[in-house]
């Protein structure tokens, strides 16, 4: 594993000088010619983009650049600084959504935002002001991000594809976030269920999305962006699945979330779905009155983690997690020399690190 965290190092620190200068550049501007108002809301963008994380996205592209010949580092470079935008738009918004008060340990955008209206003793609706500007925040973010990935130095028709990989896969994040969002309201979620929110919302655009453009962007056709979906997809599904047990059973400390956010906030999860499934009516009761409530309680909250456990949920996902980064390596392997060894090797280190996080 030393060879790939090396290797997930070196993409962060590029793309950490390449935001840490695109920031600076985007802060000036947006002061010199909108005024104090446009800056704020930029300035929240930019600083959940800054707020960091491993950059895993940003390194799938250049991954999938790499592993197919690509050369230009400056301009894959920037192109991983556009997709980490996105990734910054999503953040945004889902955190708005699932009403979440902070993110990697700091406030979310829209709580820095309230804030603001609160301090200054602003007219109207604080929580309101709040939503309403980090929803611009996340839209001016993912507008620019188009601006940077339009002005790629690369062949037209390629930048075309990167930027059409990119509509749609937004298009599908956004049909699996929906399911995410009725799965809290409706209460009938099945496995299957699950598994397509997954997908669709996480495996997307976490693993599928970053590599085909950083591909594509190389100059490879179908064939290649084929080859790599059942590696993308299977990855990206063990990553979910392993961020729903951390995010139920994880160290706040490391998460820089609440362990008590995905109940509190309704989240259907492997987790809970089999724990409904194979809990006493007493406890599969209890533990569905605690999902979205808003003022759970730690004791309450532990006795969820307990029934979780007990029902055998938690050991059920991990191994669910775990055949997922399986068959992510099969079919990694299968069409392993279609690609550049050194990137290969990077996946398949990636897939499995992906599975540590859980123990």
């Amino acid at each position: 594993m030393s060879d790939f965290k090396t290797q997930l190092a070196s993409y962060k620190q590029r793309i950490d000088t390449d935001i840490t200068a695109y920031a600076r550049h985007v802060h000036e501007s947006t002061k010199r010619q909108y005024g104090p108002y446009p800056t704020l809301v930029t300035d929240a963008f930019l600083d959940m983009l800054n707020r960091g994380g491993k950059r895993l996205r940003g390194a799938l592209v250049m991954t999938g650049y790499e592993m197919c010949g690509g050369a230009d580092q400056d301009m894959i470079v920037r192109a991983a600084t556009a997709i980490e935008m996105v990734h910054a738009y999503l953040l945004i918004t889902d955190d708005i959504q699932d009403r979440s008060a902070t993110r990697r340990g700091k406030p979310t955008v829209h709580e820095i935002l309230s804030a603001y209206h609160r301090e200054h003793h602003l007219q109207g609706n604080t929580a309101h002001a709040g939503v309403s500007l980090g929803l611009n925040a996340a839209m001016s973010g993912l507008n620019a991000a188009y601006m940077l990935l339009n002005g790629l130095s690369v062949d037209p028709f390629l930048k075309s594809n990167a930027v059409g990989i990119v509509n749609h896969t937004l298009m599908v994040t956004s049909h699996g976030q929906t399911m995410d969002i009725m799965q809290e309201f409706t209460g009938q979620v099945t496995l299957s269920d699950i598994e397509h929110t997954m997908e669709w919302k996480t495996a997307y655009y976490t693993v599928l999305n970053p590599l085909c453009v950083g591909m594509v962007l190389a100059g490879v056709g179908c064939e290649d962006t084929d080859a790599i979906r059942d590696y993308a997809l299977h990855t990206g599904k063990a990553f979910q699945i392993t961020d729903d047990i951390i995010g139920v059973f994880g160290d706040e400390k490391q998460t820089g979330k609440s362990v008590m956010d995905d109940i509190r906030e309704g989240k259907q999860t492997m987790l809970t779905v089999h724990a409904f499934a194979h809990s006493s009516k007493k406890d599969a009761d209890f533990l569905r009155s605690c999902l979205g409530n808003e003022v759970l309680t730690t004791q309450d909250f532990d006795r969820c983690k307990a029934i979780i456990t007990e029902s055998g949920a938690k050991a059920f996902a991990e191994q669910q997690a775990s055949d997922h980064a399986s068959r992510a390596l099969q079919a990694l392997a299968a069409h392993a020399d279609r690609w550049k060894p050194a990137q290969v090797s990077f996946l398949q280190q990636l897939t499995q690190s992906l599975i540590q996080r859980q123990r």
